[in-house]
């Protein structure tokens, strides 16, 4: 719980620091109610673990915009990356953002697109290294066996599967609003936001490839859609319309967690 909760500070650290959003707590106040829509997500310690790494990685990515320092930043991600995907290993696939990010920052370096290599090749010795001296060789081999396995029985269940299609268009309608608002602002706005709603979408097929009964990875999709949802929120320009969907955006969450509850 306590890494939950300084992962919302690194939430709100990431939005400020790189003028994500403007200076307001929406962000960490989305974060916060979507972990009230998928209780069950505080369930699965990997899921807390793992998300922050992802968090973590996504700081190092967000930064690059500034164009300094670019390779440490790389190599930075890729290892918090890396060590991510040591609690669930499909978490492999968000380092799509780091190449995904040397494309769109400086892809005219090759060094760039040499350096998530150098981080794969740290993470695997390093690990490597102390799994052998803990007793555990074969760890790695067991752990990444990237299976394609999800729970069929999990998602028939209306609970978990309308949650879950209402959560992703819910996400995708407000990043189409939030891109048509971006749409005059500077690049690197712009850029970041791509990126965001990129890890959304690893993040979605993340969890198809790996919800199942205890495992709730649904966590890891909570930064980027806050931060989507928060840019479709400032871009409501009356008052009293933003208000109506701000407490809206607070009691929902309470109403499908209390229905959640009543079913069960």
């Amino acid at each position: 719980m306590a890494l939950l909760l300084f992962s919302i500070f690194v939430v709100d650290f990431i939005v400020k620091r790189n003028k994500i959003t403007g200076s307001n707590s929406f962000t960490i106040l989305f974060y916060a109610l979507l972990t009230v829509v998928f209780p069950e997500t505080l369930l699965d310690p990997n899921a807390i673990i793992s998300s922050f790494f992802l968090l973590l990685a996504m700081r190092r990515l967000i930064s690059i915009s500034s164009l300094k320092n670019i390779k440490f930043k790389i190599f930075d991600a890729t290892i918090w990356i890396l060590a991510a995907s040591l609690f669930y290993d499909w978490a492999l696939l968000f380092l799509i953002l780091v190449f995904a990010t040397i494309y769109m920052y400086d892809p005219k370096n090759v060094r760039n697109w040499l350096v998530p290599f150098a981080g794969f090749f740290t993470v695997f010795m390093i690990a490597n290294g102390i799994f052998i001296f803990t007793g555990h060789s074969e760890f790695l081999l067991k752990h990444y066996q990237f299976l394609v396995a999800p729970d069929i029985v999990y998602f028939s269940y209306w609970g978990h599967s309308t949650k879950m299609i209402c959560f992703v268009l819910l996400t995708v309608i407000t990043s189409i609003f939030a891109f048509v608002k971006l749409g005059k602002s500077g690049m690197g706005k712009v850029a970041n936001l791509r990126l965001i709603a990129l890890s959304f979408f690893i993040g979605v097929v993340f969890n198809v490839l790996k919800l199942s009964e205890n495992v709730y990875p649904v966590m890891v999709t909570f930064f980027p859609s806050a931060v989507l949802l928060t840019k479709y929120i400032e871009s409501i320009k009356k008052p009293k319309i933003r208000e109506i969907v701000l407490v809206s955006a607070v009691i929902i969450p309470f109403l499908v967690l209390f229905s959640s509850m009543a079913i069960n």
